[in-house]
């Protein structure tokens, strides 16, 4: 027999949320598949089964448990142990009332009487009747049934039938009632951290954020140019945030402050670039981290953005691949997102935000002209950044990202080189 324990995800934690089981009680396993999600105050891991076997769970979907505790057990065979006893099933048992005992009918003829069999009326069809019509309907005892006659009984003239053709249309006749219900849904652990965070970061950090804009054409005209022997070299698309990510590792290079960090009384500098990618998961936002992207060409980032952002999607992200960032990017744009103030992500002292792009009319050579253009914004920790840096640092990377092709300093083919095809 193999007890299932809930792994440690990282060395700080100690309790997490067992979000749902991914099999039933009693459910046939294969060894290595996945049967239940952990939320921890960092991230949606899975446990998988270590053999092959039936399966018992011992804890309910919901509860907050130790690292280590025993949730299910697995036992090599068709039957389970008749020692445990299923947390589903039994649930299950004391929610089902005892039958009521059959009635003797030989017991009511040997008394000579007639059994007392309720009346059972024929169905009526589904009406809505208010609750003062229906006190009425008891004080005058009158059933569905008499009202129910009493309307297929009136007599119809030709003035009601005008009446109802000129009245205005009800869809297929019926008027929806209103409803005031509510529901309620117990926070995931990483939901519930995730909150205290941002009101952390808030309440913590002197928080502003600048704004600037770029033209978009250079790129998406690179993309056009060159997307097809891109794909056919390195099997994934160029996508916008690759560049993005680019022209931020060089900026950051130029104002080293934009990757600095509190810690106490000092800051923290980093001669190395991690930069987080803000990917919406199906559990929440989740931030993969590409590490040393200073040592990255564009391809090489670009499938590393597709690796992170398909495992956090599939919830196969670890903690170690979600930590220490040094600058995150965002992207709303996917959302359709026009204009945002990206939060930071602490401790890190900066973050990108990205946005829609739409096409604007802008001055071009003293001429307006139609550009695709897309709001930046940088939200910045104003106790470590200075206005002025954060500032130039904008506009840095928008000058990056309107010449591409800046991003080289050599190549007889600069925007190849770029590409590395």
């Amino acid at each position: 027999m193999i007890e299932v324990k809930v792994p440690s995800p990282g060395e700080s934690i100690t309790e997490v949320q067992l979000a749902s089981w991914l099999v039933k009680n009693g459910d046939t396993v294969e060894k290595d598949q996945e049967i239940a999600e952990i939320d921890s105050d960092k991230a949606t891991l899975t446990i998988n089964a270590e053999e092959s076997g039936v399966i018992t769970l011992l804890v309910e979907a919901g509860e907050t448990i130790k690292v280590g505790t025993v949730v299910a057990q697995i036992v090599s065979g068709k039957s389970i142990p008749a020692t445990k006893k299923a947390v589903s099933e039994s649930k299950v048992a004391k929610e089902v009332p005892a039958k009521a005992a059959p009635i003797e009918s030989n017991a009511v003829e040997s008394q000579g009487k007639t059994p007392n069999v309720p009346v059972t009326e024929p169905e009526t069809p589904d009406i809505h009747i208010t609750p003062l019509a229906r006190k009425l309907m008891g004080e005058k005892q009158l059933s569905e049934k008499d009202i129910l006659e009493h309307f297929t009984n009136l007599r119809i003239s030709r003035r009601d039938v005008m009446d109802v053709a000129s009245a205005p249309k009800v869809i297929q006749g019926i008027t929806k009632e209103a409803s005031r219900e509510t529901e309620r849904k117990k926070m995931t652990t990483l939901r519930i951290n995730l909150a205290k965070r941002l009101v952390a970061v808030k309440n913590e950090t002197a928080m502003l954020t600048t704004f600037n804009e770029v033209n978009m054409s250079a790129i998406l005209n690179l993309k056009k140019q060159y997307n097809e022997n891109f794909k056919e070299k390195y099997g994934v698309s160029i996508g916008f945030m690759s560049f993005f990510a680019k022209a931020v590792t060089i900026a950051l290079g130029q104002f080293p402050q934009v990757n600095a960090m509190i810690d106490g009384e000092e800051l923290v500098f980093h001669k190395y670039v991690d930069i987080g990618i803000a990917v919406s998961a199906p559990k929440g936002l989740l931030v993969p981290v590409i590490r040393n992207t200073e040592t990255l060409t564009l391809a090489q980032i670009e499938i590393k953005i597709k690796e992170l952002a398909t495992k956090a999607r599939e919830n196969k992200i670890t903690l170690d691949e979600m930590s220490r960032g040094t600058f995150t990017i965002t992207n709303g744009g996917v959302f359709g997102s026009m204009m945002s103030t990206p939060i930071l992500n602490p401790p890190q002292s900066a973050i990108l935000g990205m946005h829609n792009i739409i096409e604007r009319p802008i001055a071009m050579a003293g001429k307006v002209e139609i550009a695709p253009m897309m709001y930046l914004a940088l939200s910045y920790d104003h106790r470590v950044i200075d206005g002025s840096d954060s500032v130039r640092f904008l506009v840095k990377v928008k000058e990056l990202l309107e010449n591409p092709v800046n991003m080289l300093f050599e190549g007889s083919d600069p925007v190849k080189e770029l590409l590395g095809l």
